[in-house]
């Protein structure tokens, strides 16, 4: 008996729920339900999970969603409209639904990432439900399958740091499932995908140090392991020291910090303390570097901050170079020279490349790389400029 009720599906539980809420009149016409999180809370489930089996709510007309209200209880058999804006009259055609699964939304390069992708389908006419993986594949899996029993017919997926294998996506991916992997790319699954060209943008920085007169740079960063956006951005660090005969130096490295903990500083704009602690503890026990490669604005603001504060002026002493413009970067204290990866485009490019594979589920695989530039402002000096 106990086996038969763990076989029933969550977001059934969940629908069953809320039918039999309506059904016994604790919830008349015109309440207005908890919300998605409440529901999520409740159940212990994910906002996924919910979505879907109010979706199935809504289908059998028994309650009705309005766009940033909330959802409420059909005044009649008939139901209210499925979805509608207030102001706005329901519209007739249904769009296609499509799903993007990011890790995080926490700085100007997803956020561009995610308007790229969006605008790029509203033109395609898809409708675009975004999940947030909270940088866990545990629980990538299970939005993926959830969205799956959503009836999407299509997936873009910017997988989780340190992911360099899924089953889930390679089982779609082996099903011709309509999906597309962006920012990075997985190794041993050939997926359609796109993604910046992580090399260039990493050796054009390095060499750009290197004729500043630069031959002991720091390379910091994030795990960079299982993780090819950052893997390939090492390769072309290690690729322009290699064409200038500079040896490579592994005690010049640091790349263990977390992810999550290293973007406080967008956020709050200051950085973790810990985290700066340890970036000065390694620009004091190699003295002799002048420059660093950073894998992101996170970690390079991070070094520019950690070094001022024990009295390496930037760029004088230190010259800092790293990857992804941010909001407001030009108007800084020491307005970064950066990599920018054009993240709208690559946005753009993965909704078109998805919206393809959707009309030709059979079509050859194709990876697709987006360019970046060199922006040059005031991070970067001559080596042996005077304070």
């Amino acid at each position: 008996m106990n086996k038969g009720v763990q076989r029933v599906p969550l977001y059934t539980q969940i629908r069953d729920y809320v039918f039999k809420q309506i059904s016994d009149k604790v919830w008349k016409p015109g309440d207005r339900l908890p919300s998605e999180n409440e529901f999520a809370e409740q159940f212990n489930v994910s906002r996924i999970t919910v979505k879907n089996a109010l979706a199935q709510l809504i289908e059998d007309n028994l309650i009705y969603r309005i766009q940033g209200k909330g959802s409420f209880v059909s005044r009649d058999l008939a139901g209210e409209p499925k979805l509608y804006q207030e102001g706005e009259p329901a519209r007739t055609e249904e769009k296609r639904l499509v799903a993007y699964l990011m890790p995080r939304l926490g700085n100007t390069f997803t956020a561009q990432l995610l308007s790229g992708i969006e605008s790029e389908l509203t033109k395609l006419n898809y409708r675009l439900l975004f999940c947030k993986t909270d940088d866990s594949q545990e629980t990538e899996k299970e939005v993926l399958r959830e969205v799956i029993q959503l009836g999407v017919k299509g997936i873009i997926v910017f997988p989780v740091d340190g992911e360099s294998y899924s089953e889930e996506i390679l089982r779609l991916t082996l099903n011709e499932f309509p999906l597309v992997v962006v920012d990075r790319y997985l190794r041993g699954i050939e997926t359609n995908c796109v993604c910046s060209d992580n090399v260039d943008g990493a050796h054009k920085a390095t060499a750009h140090l290197i004729e500043n007169g630069h031959n002991r740079i720091g390379f910091i960063s994030t795990p960079y392991q299982g993780t090819t956006s950052i893997e390939d951005r090492l390769v072309g660090y290690e690729k322009a020291l290699a064409e200038h005969q500079i040896p490579v130096e592994h005690r010049l490295r640091l790349h263990h910090f977390d992810g999550e903990r290293i973007n406080v500083v967008l956020k709050d704009g200051e950085a973790d303390p810990g985290i700066k602690e340890e970036i000065q503890a390694f620009l004091r026990q190699n003295a002799d570097m002048t420059a660093v490669f950073a894998i992101n604005a996170a970690v390079g603001l991070t070094v520019i901050e950690a070094a001022r504060e024990i009295g390496i002026q930037v760029p004088e002493q230190l010259s800092v170079v790293f990857f992804d413009n941010y909001e407001l970067s030009a108007l800084s204290s020491v307005p970064p020279t950066c990599i920018s990866q054009e993240e709208e485009l690559m946005g753009r490019e993965a909704a078109r490349l998805l919206a393809s594979i959707i009309d030709n589920p059979k079509q050859e695989r194709r990876k697709i790389i987006t360019p970046n530039k060199l922006i040059v402002r005031k991070s970067v000096a001559p080596v042996g400029t005077t304070v």
